[in-house]
C-alpha cells in the first residue's frame, strides 16, 4: 500500500507540469489577437493654447464636455472666415494591468492640421498634415488605473505644410475617429497589409490569386518564427481560398510577409453597377497562439486608361459620370459622422454619378469605404495644390510652391509624406481607381512653376514605386499653356473650366479627364437645368471618344474662403437637400422624373423626417438626418419659408447648436423652399423626442432610438452645452483687396491658331488672344471664380487698338451691366484702367469688339480685376 502511494504521488507531480502547460496553451489559444475601442466619446475641450493642459493633475472641469468627430468652428454654417489657432483635448482612460503587457497605440483618423498627443503629461507622438491618419505607439507612457490623453491641436498656416492654399475652409480640430488598438508586441503594422489581384487582367477576369504583403513588427525582447496565415472570404462569409507561411523575426525587426493564394476561379467582380467585396482575414500565430488580426475588404477589378479610347473597366470601355466632393457639412463643418459620410455618396449615386473626385485632399476611409459599398469610383487627390488670390506667405492664398528657397525641401519631403500615407491608408480600397498627385498647382508665384514641375514628377515616381497597379494622376492641369505645360508629367491628366475646351488640351498624348465642370452658382431650389459650364460647347457634354469621363463642380455646396459665390456651386445644398439641377441629373441619368415643385400656399403645419429613427448607434460614427417640411391641412408640400425650431424634447443628443436650432429665412440657418434640414447625434443610449414648431403652425414630433453602452440619466449625464451660432468675422474692414486674373478661366468667340483665349491672363505680356480672322464681331470673358466688389479693371493691349469695344460686368453670366464704352474711338487705347468707387458685384468681365472697313482686330495681351471677395 505504501508503494501503492508513493507510485501515486509520483504520477501526480509528473502529470502536473503537462496539466499546467495544456491549460496555459488552452489560455493563449483562446485569446483574441488584438482589441479595438472606439474612443469619440467622453471628451473635454478648450480652445486656446492652454498652459498646463497636458498634464494629469490639470483641472479641465470649466472645459465643454464633447463627443468626436469635433471641430473649432462647431457650429459653422457657410462663413468665409474661421478659427485660426489652437485648440486641446483631454480625455481619461482606465487601462488594466493585462494592457500593460500588450503594445498600446491610437489611432487617429485625421486631425487638422498638426498634433501633439500627450500621455500622463509625457508627449508620447505629433503628426503634421490635416488629411491623412496616423497611429501613436503610447505604450512607454502608459500606467495600471486612470491614463489622461491631452492632444494640442493647431490650424496655422505653415510655410512647409501642404497645402499651402486652397478655396475651401481650414478649421482645426480632432475631426475624424479615434481608436484605442491593443496588441501583442508581435504584431501586423498599422495599415501594413497590401492586398492585389495580379492574374486577374491576364485571366480576363475568369480567375485570379490574391496576393498579400503584411508588414510584421516584432517590438517584443525575443526572436520568433511566427506563422502568417490568410483565408479569403466571399460577400457570403464562405471561404474561397487560403495560404500561409511561416518566417523567423528578430527582436525590434520587422519584415515583410508576400504571399498568395491558389487561382479563385469565376470571382464576382467590382464594378459601380455590381459593388461586390471579399473579405481577406490575416492571423499571426506563434505556433498554435493568435497574436493578431485583422480583416480587410478588397474587390477584384482591373482598369485600363488609354489615350485615344477612354477608360475601361474589368475590360469594357467605361465613360464615367462624377461629382466633386468636400467633406463639410452642415452645422458639424468637417467633423462629419461615417453615416453621414455614407449619405454623401449615397446622394451622389441616387443622381446617377459614378465617380467621385475627393477634392482636394485625402477623404477618411469612412468615406471610401461608402465607396466601394455603394459603387463609386474614387479619384483620391493628395493636397498639393492652391488657389486665385494674394500670392503671400501666411494666409490661404499662398503659392502652391514655396517662394523661400529656405523652405523647399521640407515642404518636398512633407507632401511625398501624405503622398505616401494616403496611398498607404487608401490602397486596398477597389473604388479607388487612380492617384491624383495634385489640383491646380499652377497658382504660384511664376519663379516656383520649376519647382512644381519638379514635385510632381517626384510624386509621380513616388505613386509607382508605392503601388503599381493604379495610375497617377494630375488634376486640375490647364495651365500653364504652350511649352510649360505640366498635364504630361503623369500617366493621367484631368483638365478644370475652360480646360475642357482649350486647344492645346484637346486630345492629349496622355489619358484625359474633365475633372471639374460647371461651377455654377446657385441658392435652393434653383433651375431645373444642368451645370454643363464649360462642356456646353460643341456639346462636349456628350463625352469624347478619347476622353475617360467628366466631373461636376461640384456636388455639394461647402465652405468657401471667398465667399458664397464660391460655396454655393453644389448641385446639393450646405444642409444636404438637393438643389433642382440634382432632379435633373437623376431624371437624365436613372430616368427617375422629378417630384412635383412645392408651391407658395397656405401653411398649417410641419412634417418632421429623418434618415433613421431606430439603432442610432452612439460611438460617432453614426446620426441621423432631420428634415421639417412645411405643409398645408392637406399635408401638400409648400414652399413657404417661416421660422422653425428644432428642440429636443426629452433624452439625449445635440443639434450643432446644441438642444435646439433655429431656422430663418434670412439667416445662415436658413429655410427655403419649404424645407430646412440638419444633422443630428448622440453620445448616449436612450429614446429622444424632438419637436419642430413654428408661430401659428402645428407642430411635429419624432421619436429617435439611440443604442449603445452608457444610456441617458436626465439630471446624471453631462448637458449638452449650447453653442449659440455667431458667424465668425476676421476683423479686417471691408475685406483684404485681391488681383485676379492671373491664370482664372478665359473663354472667347473664337481665336487664331496659337493665340488662345487663356494667353490674355498668363502673365506674360508678350503673350495675347486674337479671335479668328473671318469674324466680325467677338468677345473674351474673365472668368474671376469669385464673386467680388470691384475695385478696378485693368488691360494691356499689344498695340494699340484699332476697333470699337466695350466693357461689362456680371454676377451670374447672364446679366451684363456695361461699365466701359469705347464704341465711338478707334486707334486710340493700347492700356485701360476702370475705377469704381460705389462698390459693384460681379464675377465675370466682358471685352466685346465689333469690326469696321479697315479694322484690325485687337490683341488682347493682360486683364487683371481687383476687389473685396463678398460674403
Amino acid at each position: 500500500m505504501k508503494n501503492y502511494k508513493t507510485l501515486l504521488l509520483l504520477f501526480f507531480l509528473l502529470a502536473l507540469p503537462l496539466y499546467v502547460w495544456g491549460t496555459v496553451t488552452s489560455e493563449r489559444t483562446s485569446e483574441k489577437g488584438r482589441e479595438t475601442t472606439l474612443l469619440n466619446r467622453l471628451w473635454k475641450y478648450k480652445q486656446g493654447d492652454v498652459a498646463g493642459a497636458a498634464q494629469p493633475q490639470y483641472n479641465d472641469a470649466d472645459w465643454e464636455p464633447i463627443g468626436l468627430p469635433h471641430s473649432f468652428s462647431i457650429p459653422y454654417f457657410l462663413s468665409k472666415d474661421f478659427y485660426v489657432g489652437y485648440g486641446w483635448y483631454r480625455k481619461h482612460l482606465q487601462l488594466g494591468k493585462k494592457d500593460l503587457s500588450k503594445r498600446l497605440f491610437l489611432e487617429f483618423d485625421g486631425v487638422f492640421q498638426e498634433a501633439e498627443v500627450y500621455v500622463n503629461g509625457r508627449l508620447a507622438g505629433s503628426h503634421a498634415g490635416g488629411y491623412t491618419g496616423f497611429s501613436i505607439d503610447f505604450t512607454p507612457y502608459a500606467m495600471e488605473g486612470d491614463n489622461v490623453i491631452a492632444v494640442r491641436v493647431n490650424n496655422l498656416w505653415q510655410a512647409t505644410l501642404a497645402p499651402r492654399g486652397g478655396e475651401h475652409v481650414f478649421s482645426g480640430g480632432i475631426y475624424r475617429n479615434v481608436r484605442l488598438v491593443k496588441k501583442h508586441p508581435v504584431h501586423l503594422d498599422w495599415y501594413g497589409t497590401a492586398v492585389t489581384t495580379p492574374t486577374l487582367e491576364k485571366n480576363a477576369g475568369k480567375s485570379s490569386s490574391v496576393r498579400v504583403k503584411a508588414c510584421v513588427k516584432n517590438t517584443d525582447d525575443r526572436m520568433g518564427d511566427y506563422t502568417l496565415y490568410i483565408i479569403v472570404k466571399d460577400s457570403l462569409g464562405q471561404k474561397v481560398a487560403e495560404c500561409s507561411k511561416t518566417k523567423r523575426i528578430e527582436a525590434g525587426k520587422e519584415t515583410l510577409y508576400d504571399v498568395q493564394t491558389p487561382e479563385i476561379v469565376s470571382p464576382a467582380l467590382w464594378s459601380p453597377a455590381s459593388p461586390t467585396l471579399y473579405t481577406l482575414v490575416s492571423k499571426l500565430y506563434d505556433g498554435k497562439r493568435l497574436l493578431d488580426s485583422e480583416e480587410i475588404t478588397f474587390g477584384f477589378r482591373w482598369f485600363e486608361w488609354t489615350a485615344d479610347k477612354g477608360f475601361f473597366l474589368n475590360g469594357e470601355h467605361y465613360y464615367f459620370r462624377g461629382a466633386n466632393v468636400h467633406q463639410d457639412q452642415a452645422g458639424w463643418g468637417d467633423a462629419v459622422t461615417d453615416a453621414a459620410a455614407r449619405r454623401d455618396v449615397r446622394l451622389m449615386k441616387e443622381a446617377g454619378f459614378d465617380m467621385i473626385r475627393g477634392s482636394h485632399y485625402p477623404h477618411s476611409p469612412a468615406f471610401t469605404d461608402a465607396c466601394d459599398r455603394e459603387g463609386m469610383l474614387f479619384w483620391s487627390e493628395a493636397p498639393f495644390w492652391s488657389t486665385a488670390g494674394p500670392k503671400v506667405d501666411g494666409g490661404w492664398t499662398a503659392g502652391a510652391y514655396p517662394l523661400n528657397a529656405a523652405d523647399t525641401a521640407a515642404f518636398e519631403a512633407d507632401v511625398l509624406r501624405q503622398l505616401e500615407e494616403m496611398i498607404r491608408i487608401h490602397r486596398n480600397h477597389p473604388s479607388v481607381f487612380v492617384w491624383s498627385m495634385c489640383n491646380e498647382p499652377f497658382f504660384t508665384d511664376g519663379q516656383t512653376m520649376p519647382g512644381v514641375k519638379r514635385l510632381l514628377k517626384r510624386m509621380v515616381e513616388k505613386t509607382h514605386m508605392l503601388d503599381d497597379t493604379r495610375k497617377a494622376a494630375v488634376g486640375g492641369v490647364q495651365r500653364p499653356l504652350g511649352e510649360e505645360r505640366i498635364d504630361l508629367i503623369g500617366d493621367v491628366a484631368g483638365y478644370n473650366g475652360d480646360g475642357a475646351n482649350i486647344p492645346d488640351f484637346q486630345q492629349p498624348p496622355v489619358p484625359s479627364v474633365v475633372t471639374e465642370y460647371g461651377s455654377t452658382t446657385a441658392d435652393r431650389p434653383g433651375q431645373y437645368i444642368p451645370g454643363w459650364g464649360d462642356l456646353a460647347r460643341d456639346d462636349s457634354w456628350k463625352g469624347r471618344t478619347w476622353r475617360s469621363g467628366q466631373a461636376i463642380w461640384c456636388g455639394f455646396d461647402h465652405g468657401s474662403i471667398f465667399g458664397s459665390d464660391m460655396a454655393k456651386m453644389g448641385i446639393v445644398d450646405y444642409f444636404r437637400l438637393p438643389k433642382r439641377s440634382w432632379y435633373w441629373y437623376r431624371n437624365a441619368y436613372t430616368k427617375v422624373a422629378p417630384p412635383e415643385w412645392p408651391a407658395e400656399g397656405v401653411a398649417a403645419r410641419l412634417l418632421l423626417k429623418a434618415s433613421k429613427t431606430d439603432n442610432i448607434a452612439t460611438d460617432g460614427t453614426d446620426d441621423t438626418q432631420l428634415i421639417v417640411v412645411v405643409t398645408d391641412a392637406d399635408g401638400r408640400e409648400l414652399s413657404n419659408t417661416p421660422t422653425v425650431t428644432l428642440r429636443v424634447v426629452s433624452g439625449p443628443g445635440e443639434f450643432p447648436t446644441g438642444k435646439s436650432i433655429t431656422f430663418r429665412p434670412d439667416s445662415d440657418i436658413r429655410i427655403q423652399d419649404g424645407k430646412a434640414a440638419i444633422a443630428f447625434r448622440s453620445y448616449y443610449a436612450g429614446n429622444t423626442v424632438v419637436e419642430a414648431s413654428s408661430p401659428g403652425l402645428s407642430s411635429a414630433r419624432l421619436t429617435l432610438r439611440f443604442e449603445g453602452e452608457q444610456a441617458y440619466q436626465e439630471g446624471v449625464s453631462p448637458e449638452v452645452v449650447d453653442r449659440p451660432y455667431i458667424r465668425y468675422i476676421k476683423g479686417i474692414e471691408g475685406g483684404e483687396m485681391q488681383t485676379y486674373g492671373l491664370n482664372n478661366p478665359t473663354f472667347a468667340s473664337s481665336s487664331q491658331k496659337g493665340y488662345s483665349p487663356g494667353l490674355a491672363a498668363d502673365g506674360d505680356e508678350e503673350s495675347y488672344w486674337q479671335p479668328a480672322a473671318e469674324e466680325n464681331s467677338a468677345y473674351w470673358i474673365l472668368d474671376t471664380e469669385r464673386g467680388l466688389w470691384l475695385h478696378t479693371i485693368t488691360a494691356r493691349f499689344a498695340e494699340k487698338v484699332n476697333c470699337r469695344f466695350k466693357i461689362e460686368i456680371s454676377a451670374d453670366k447672364e446679366t451684363w451691366q456695361l461699365v466701359g464704352d469705347y464704341s465711338t474711338t478707334t486707334g486710340e487705347k493700347q492700356d485701360v484702367r476702370l475705377s469704381f468707387e460705389q462698390p459693384l458685384k460681379m464675377r465675370f468681365v466682358r471685352f466685346s469688339f465689333s469690326m469696321d472697313e479697315g479694322s484690325i482686330w485687337p490683341r488682347l495681351a493682360e486683364v487683371r480685376v481687383q476687389g473685396r471677395v463678398a460674403d
